[in-house]
């Protein structure tokens, strides 16, 4: 053996020692992929500030591991980058989990690379329920258009709505909800007039607002991925004159979340979404949630949907790793032992599914008012126990 090959070993088991610290004890990581920068930098945000106000409550160690997060910025939806990325997080960075995801095209493209690594991805947002179906070794710890849908849909013909439209960004949650909304709708004596897909990247809604305008619906009901187009789309919906023409205006929580709602101001008022989360859920742990957030960054208007989803999904890894930490951590063994799980978020009562490894919850039916001077998503309703309907549907 080399002097040079000898020095390099030694090197190395010298590194992985400090890495290990403590006689059983090694440093774990996580790498989530998410965009922290470009137009939908807020999801990233949202997801980083979760996971500070997780480990300021409960922590950066589980039993004699310590956790730390990587980050990895992917800006927009870019499937061959999300893959690029995830590959780095596993082979340089030496990740044992991969989590974030905000769209389901980046979550879909990893589907190889944790199966092959056998590293659990816990996914904090993306909503298509075939992600699952993808790989054992996914966990979902956000929603999916189905979960959210199927009670909304329920909610509206109950309500004596006959026609509707259904409205959706062209990628796989929008088709998701736009399913879901359509059969669930017509079963119980609806008629879905116009279905509208309308590009992923859409940003002048006029042609589609005149659409809905022509059909003759009562009501719309709209997907689009949250962000700049949820911004726009509401704001052309008030400016073409749909809400004061009476149609009424439902979709998943998408549209009216928490960051955005000073920017959509009165526009939002009225609107009707059905969601797993709201800032405004009154419970003691959401409380505590959001004001440690607050005593942390100084502000509550980044608390939303995929801040819980975050959240929820830490809670989900640590458990993992006080199942199977010390050191490697086997992914299959890792999802294993979480199905079943049941615990209580800042949204209410959570389960993972042992099946679709995805939370059953309560969604909740909101509708935008001033509380106190400030916009909210006021919870009018709530539907316990809500499974993901589209889990292993025929697409």
């Amino acid at each position: 053996m080399t002097r040079t090959l000898r020095n390099a070993l030694l090197g190395t088991a010298f590194g992985l020692a400090l890495a290990a610290g403590p006689a059983g004890a090694a440093t774990i990581k996580v790498g989530v992929v998410a965009p922290f920068s470009g137009p939908f930098g807020v999801a990233g945000k949202t997801f980083r500030e979760a996971i500070e106000v997780y480990q300021a409550q409960h922590g950066k160690t589980v039993g004699n591991d310590t956790v730390e997060f990587v980050y990895k910025d992917l800006d927009q939806a870019n499937p061959a980058q999300s893959k690029a990325l995830s590959q780095e997080l596993i082979v340089k960075e030496k990740v044992s989990f991969l989590a974030g995801y905000f769209f389901t095209p980046d979550a879909l493209a990893v589907a190889p690379l944790i199966d092959e690594a056998n590293i659990p991805c816990v996914i904090f947002n993306a909503a298509t329920s075939a992600i699952t179906e993808k790989s054992p070794r996914y966990v979902r710890t956000s929603f999916t258009l189905w979960q959210n849908t199927v009670p909304l849909a329920e909610y509206m013909a109950k309500q004596g709505i006959k026609k509707a439209v259904s409205a959706v960004s062209d990628y796989g949650p929008g088709l998701d909800g736009e399913a879901a909304f359509k059969t669930t709708f017509e079963k119980h004596g609806g008629t879905v007039v116009d279905s509208i897909r309308m590009p992923l990247k859409s940003t002048d809604f006029a042609p589609f607002m005149q659409r809905i305008k022509d059909s003759g619906a009562e009501a719309v009901y709209a997907f689009l991925p949250a962000g700049p187009t949820t911004l726009a789309f509401t704001k052309a919906f008030s400016d073409t004159g749909l809400k004061a023409a009476g149609i009424k205006f439902f979709g998943p929580g998408d549209l009216t979340q928490e960051p955005d709602l000073p920017a959509l101001g009165d526009a939002a008022l009225g609107v009707t979404t059905s969601f797993n989360y709201s800032r405004a859920h009154d419970s003691a742990m959401n409380k505590a949630f959001v004001a440690k957030h607050k005593e942390m960054f100084g502000s509550t208007d980044t608390v939303t949907f995929s801040s819980v989803g975050a959240y929820d999904g830490v809670h989900v890894i640590y458990q993992m790793i006080k199942n199977g930490g010390g050191g490697k951590i086997d992914g299959a063994k890792a999802v294993e032992s979480v199905k079943g799980m049941s615990w209580e978020s800042p949204r209410g009562p959570l389960t993972i599914d042992p099946d679709s490894r995805h939370v059953t919850q309560t969604i909740y039916l909101r509708t935008v008012e001033k509380v106190d001077g400030k916009l909210e998503n006021v919870e009018k309703e709530a539907f316990p126990k809500q499974p993901d309907y589209g889990y292993k549907v025929a697409k």
